[in-house]
């Protein structure tokens, strides 16, 4: 029998934006319910950030006996892997956490409900047995996918406020949808019984280069396609630049500048006709076991609410009243009492920002003074090896937008600690105002950035200067220090390059 229950806020999706609202929501001293259709932590903990973090551990690991034991004089000759074990580490990273999160919905007394959920109406959310919630294939544009129902709802959930954070779902490639097995997805591709001898990756994003990795480091032949003329295309240009030459010393083949124009599935894999952006007479055939996409994402709303509710959609993602990366935003949709945040309603895609929208969207729903989200001062990261991280604006962006600067960089060669740990790939660079100094942007590549950028972060929200950088005292020895050689290079004082 169906069950009815009051709450003052329904969150739907329980990844880091879902579970932390919820946590804000109960420290607030709300009585909150939790839907969540899956596990308990979303994509990024159970099929993203962690477990792909455990799998780049491995590849690393098995990287480094391999081809840099010798340099440390140690012996290691017949290394083997252990492809289901390297899987099953991962996996139980994940399930570890899964649980974590569990325990902090009890903590907080924060009421969890599997299920599907249906926004029936304002304040309504349904719970359906996911058995039971069957998608019809009828989707309009701009609409959620029609679902019906088999049976009634097994909870009516009644709140003021509804904060959907239900993240998103892998962009499947025109013409070529994923099957699961040859065409796959990041899901499939850190699930696969089997490792691939070749692997063809579509897209160089944070995904695509991460895998790309992973697969190479225990021997798959890996191929990345990227339409656009640079890998990571986001990143700051140089890091593009020292991205392909570490790809490529890696033995990775990289096609920029080319788009895959079909994919034929075969008794062995896949054919993949692959042709340079605008010129279809330079084509090239490649075959692969199987073709990891990796274009992007595409929010995750079906069957969540029927069109007539009002919550409008924008380019595949939930649209908010009003532009949520300007001063002031509250994350409400365009239907009263109803909010959104993290992937849901668009870039940048990052679980730490969905966790910092949810905050911010809690604060405010609930009548809270609560600073804005600084979409200019977001750090991105990418795992691979050698690491990738950046907070702030690109040289190209300050060159687009008439942005005077200055620009240093410094070169973990020239890293006393870097020599130490043979990890001398990279650089860090810094941009700076041309007046002021004021930091307006940090890219690094090389061992350990991904740890080191929190500190830029810092700079960028507090305005410090190179000055004020240089000001602070880095440890001797550390590769952190690059980033103090790096503010001393602002004005041509660098001590150490």
């Amino acid at each position: 029998m169906s069950e009815t229950k009051s709450y003052d806020l329904i969150v739907i999706g329980g990844g880091p934006g879902g579970y932390v609202g919820a946590i804000r929501a109960a420290q607030l001293g709300k009585k909150v319910a939790i839907v969540e259709r899956d596990k308990l932590g979303g994509t990024c903990l159970n099929w993203g950030c962690i477990p792909t973090k455990a799998l780049l551990a491995g590849a690393e690991f098995y990287h480094k006996l391999n081809h840099e034991a010798a340099e440390f004089g140690i012996s290691a000759d017949n290394i083997k892997f252990d492809w289901p074990q390297v899987i099953a580490r991962s996996r139980k990273v994940a399930g570890n956490l899964n649980s974590g999160v569990g325990m902090l919905m009890k903590k907080n007394k924060i009421d969890h409900f599997d299920g599907h959920a249906f926004i029936s109406a304002p304040g309504s959310v349904q719970v359906y047995a996911l058995e039971d919630a069957e998608p019809t294939g009828e989707k309009a544009d701009n609409a959620p996918e029609k679902f019906n129902f088999k049976n009634a709802p097994k909870a009516t959930l009644t709140a003021s406020k509804v904060l959907i954070a239900t993240g998103a779902s892998p962009r499947p490639m025109p013409g070529s949808p994923f099957d699961g097995d040859k065409i796959i997805s990041s899901k499939e591709a850190m699930l696969l019984d089997e490792r691939p001898d070749k692997l063809l990756v579509v897209g160089s994003g944070a995904i695509g280069m991460e895998f790309a990795y992973v697969y190479n480091a225990y021997g798959t032949e890996v191929t990345i396609v990227e339409m656009l003329d640079k890998v990571v295309p986001v990143e700051d240009q140089d890091v593009s630049k020292a991205m392909l030459r570490a790809y490529k010393k890696l033995g990775i083949k990289i096609l920029t500048k080319n788009i895959v124009k079909s994919v034929e599935k075969t008794d062995k894999g896949i054919k993949a006709q692959v042709s340079a952006v605008g010129d279809d007479s330079k084509t090239q055939e490649i075959e692969a076991d199987k073709v990891l996409v990796a274009i992007g994402v595409q929010g995750r709303y079906d069957g969540l609410f029927d069109p007539s509710l009002g919550i409008e959609i924008d380019r595949g993602h939930i649209k908010t009243a009003t532009d949520y990366k300007l001063p002031g935003a509250t994350y409400e949709t365009t239907v009263p009492g109803i909010y959104a945040i993290g992937d849901v309603i668009g870039p940048p895609w990052l679980a730490h920002v969905a966790s910092e929208e949810a905050v911010l969207a809690i604060e405010r729903m609930f009548g809270h003074a609560a600073p804005d989200v600084n979409y200019n001062a977001i750090p991105g990261c990418t795992y691979c090896q050698p690491q990738i991280a950046s907070v702030g604006f690109t040289e190209q962006y300050c060159k687009e937008n008439d942005i005077a600067y200055k620009t240093a960089q410094f070169p973990f060669m020239a890293s006393g600690k870097a020599q130490a740990l043979n990890e001398t790939q990279g650089f860090i660079k810094l941009i700076v105002g041309a007046e002021h100094e004021e930091v307006l942007g940090a890219h690094m590549v090389g061992e350990g950035v991904t740890e080191m950028i929190a500190e830029m972060g810092l700079a960028i929200t507090l305005e410090a200067t190179a000055d004020e950088i240089v000001a602070t005292m880095h440890a001797h020895p550390t590769l952190s220090e690059a980033v103090h050689e790096s503010a001393l290079g602002i004005n041509n004082r660098m001590l150490n390059f």
